[in-house]
């Protein structure tokens, strides 16, 4: 892989920007975060002479920082890496990590699979920092389009700098890569102006300012979780453990249990993709709503057990701070004249409905694949959009060579879509149709 400057991504010298540069690539990459780094990893492992750029717009690496709850750990493998699955002899792997920063040792004798999150989020960002010469970050791409068959390249690329001044690149190839999307409730929509309701991938970054709204501390709040997954359990637990009030509420009859099976844990092997590309849709449909509690609206058994101590816990001792409201969903949402927020609640069984007062709502209300929504040119409003097994995007029933989607399709891809599970090896596969592609194009 070289930089725009010639520099090699292991170089010290900064490349030329996307928009400053003569702006043709051999692929330019749409955002980037983990999908895109084990991809950018497969390249540079490849050896393949490409000339690339990846555009990501947020102004530096980052990954899920308003999530990184102190304690929480990764709920896969270590060894699902940015490289090991595709290349266990990768120096981009979880354990070349601990060795460069001295910790191996330590490490293997914590004698466990899941890291801690906070130090998988400094992995990836060791890792990213070796493409530093190859990522131009602070530039939201707002379109890809087709080019026309005069153009230096298959495909236009106009992104937005920092200054709000757009640029168009070229590229023979594009790997959109553009991760998940919070979900809002339309009420936490309608009411997430004043920054008191917000989406819990958002936590660590709001609480400095609910700790001025509330005088210093998280003790003299009380909060609403809304989800019943495992983000929600670790919200409620983190500000439980700040001494506020927390409130749940979810529409199961109780939290979940996440399904953990070794069995079970198989539909995220890197060869299952190829079992859900042949299945029949009945049968996609029927795997995934079947063993959605793999991963989607489940929470690990042990935050489980921890939750329910604590709600026992306080049920003895009167206290009451963490209060679980089931079968129930939120209905309404508005600001009182004391500053608080008034929250209608009902229970989905008996219709009953309360309202109560609280300080802020973290919703835990799930995610969705950007995939290629908003990109225009190539996926206008209202068009079917597939991911074929190679990884191509299918348009309204049309493949398109070298426009690649990642973590986009669960549907066609299974349940690992979404996740870091098979990261590494559809990135080796991505750069195997890629590299075919572009020395055998098919068409202009």
């Amino acid at each position: 892989m070289r930089s725009t400057s010639g520099v090699g991504v292991e170089g010290h010298a900064r490349h030329k920007t996307a928009a400053e540069s003569d702006g043709v690539f051999d692929v330019v990459g749409i955002g980037f975060g983990p999908a895109n780094l084990a991809f950018a990893i497969a390249v540079e492992e490849s050896g393949a002479p490409l000339e690339m750029v990846f555009l990501e717009r947020r102004a530096r690496f980052q990954w899920h920082p308003g999530m990184l709850l102190p304690g929480t750990t990764m709920q896969i493998s270590f060894l699902k890496d940015l490289a090991t699955l595709r290349n266990p002899h990768s120096t981009f792997s979880f354990v070349s990590y601990l060795a460069e920063r001295g910790r191996l040792v330590d490490f293997v004798n914590r004698a466990t699979l899941t890291p801690e999150r906070a130090e998988f989020a400094d992995y990836l960002a060791w890792a990213a920092a070796r493409f530093d010469a190859v990522v131009d970050y602070g530039r939201e791409v707002v379109e890809v389009r087709e080019a026309d068959g005069d153009a230096p390249a298959r495909f236009a690329v106009r992104h937005r700098g920092p200054d709000g001044e757009e640029h168009t690149v070229w590229a023979r190839a594009v790997v959109v890569a553009r991760g998940l999307e919070a979900v809002l409730p339309d009420w936490a929509v309608d009411n997430a102006g004043g920054g008191r309701v917000f989406h819990a991938i958002e936590l660590l970054d709001r609480v400095p300012d609910l700790r001025r709204r509330l005088g210093g501390a998280l003790d003299a709040g009380r909060f609403l979780v809304v989800g019943g997954g495992q983000s929600a359990a670790e919200v409620a637990a983190y500000l439980h453990d700040q001494g506020a009030a927390v409130d749940v509420v979810f529409r199961g009859f109780g939290l979940a249990a996440v399904e953990e099976s070794p069995f079970v844990n198989q539909i995220f092997d890197p060869a299952v993709v190829d079992e859900f590309q042949t299945a029949p849709p009945h049968v996609r449909d029927d795997l995934l709503r079947r063993h959605a509690n793999t991963n989607y609206g489940a929470v690990e058994q042990a935050l489980t057990d921890d939750l329910f101590a604590r709600w026992y816990r306080e049920r003895v001792s009167g206290e009451h701070r963490l209060r679980v409201h089931r079968t129930s969903e939120v209905i309404a949402c508005a600001p009182a004249d004391d500053g608080l927020l008034d929250v209608g609640i009902r229970s989905t069984i008996t219709g009953d409905e309360r309202t109560a007062p609280f300080d802020a709502i973290i919703c835990a209300t799930g995610f969705r694949p950007a995939g290629l929504r908003g990109l225009t040119g190539v996926a206008p409003d209202g068009a079917e959009v597939r991911v074929a097994r190679s990884h191509r995007a299918v348009i309204d029933g049309r493949e398109i060579p070298g426009l690649y989607v990642q973590g986009a399709d669960l549907n066609g891809h299974g349940l690992a879509t979404t996740l870091l599970s098979n990261a590494a090896v559809r990135a080796g596969e991505i750069t195997a149709d890629l590299s075919h592609e572009l020395n055998h194009p098919e068409g202009p």
